[in-house]
This record gives structure tokens, sequence and C-alpha cells, in this order.
């Protein structure tokens, strides 16, 4: 009767393990999903930051519209986009945006504005983009 017992318990240690193969198949399976999942996740992370830079870039573009109606003008290229935060003087002014300072880009630069415009427009307004490069393809704009 012993000799019964103890196969009984060694088949059950035998059934309720794992193989070695079984492991390293998992781990395959899970290293395969976690790379389909990173290459995805990769692309997308660049298109939101794009979109973040171009919604930033339109409350800016909103509140230096409301600055001009307020004030008459547009901030200089001294004053910049922290006209719309502190006040540069002028007795009509109103803070426009609910911020402590002026935020940077999704990349860490500060967004470029300028004053009047080098093509005309009242101002430029854009984000370096992930390069940092002024004048580059990579700068993000509004359409």
């Amino acid at each position: 009767m012993f000799s019964m017992t103890t196969k009984k318990q060694n088949r059950r240690r035998v059934a309720s393990g794992f193989t070695l193969i079984e492991l390293l198949l998992v781990m395959l399976i899970i290293s395969i999903l976690a790379t389909v999942v990173t290459i995805r996740l990769v692309g997308n992370a660049q298109k939101a930051r794009i979109v973040r830079a171009q919604a930033d870039i339109s409350t800016f573009d909103t509140a230096l519209k409301a600055y001009e109606i307020q004030n008459g003008t547009f901030p200089t290229n001294e004053q910049g986009l922290s006209a719309l935060i502190t006040n540069p003087g002028l007795p009509n002014w109103t803070k426009l945006l609910d911020r402590a300072t002026v935020p940077v880009d999704p990349w860490g630069h500060p967004y470029v504005y300028h004053c009047p415009s080098a093509n005309g427009n009242d101002f430029d307004l854009y984000s370096l983009g992930p390069d940092g490069v002024d004048g580059s393809p990579n700068n993000v704009k509004l359409d």
C-alpha cells in the first residue's frame, strides 16, 4: 500500500508542473505580443505630441486675438506669449491664459512667437517640433 501512495503522489507532482518547453513557449508568445504593442504605441506617441502642440497653438491663437481686441495690438516680440499671463503694463489688460508660466511644447522647447509675421500675417506662432530646429519641415503649425 505504501508504494501505491507514493506512485500517485509522483504522478500528481509531474502532472501539476509546467515543462521547460511550455514555459519557453509562453515567454515567446508574450514577447511577440509586447513587441507588436510597443511598435504601435511608439508611432501613436509622436502623433499625440503633434496633436497636443496644435491644440496649444490653437489656444494661444485664440488668446492672442482676444488680447488684440482688448488692447488694440498684439504683444510685441519682447513681451511674447507671457503677455497673455502677466500684465506688460497695459490699462485694459486681463489674464487670458490660466497658467503660472507659458507652457513649453511636448518636446520641451518654447513655442515660437513673432509679431509682426514674416509672411504678412498678424503674427507667427509655431512649435519647433521633435528636432527643435527652426525652419525644419518638422515644425508644428496650425493647418
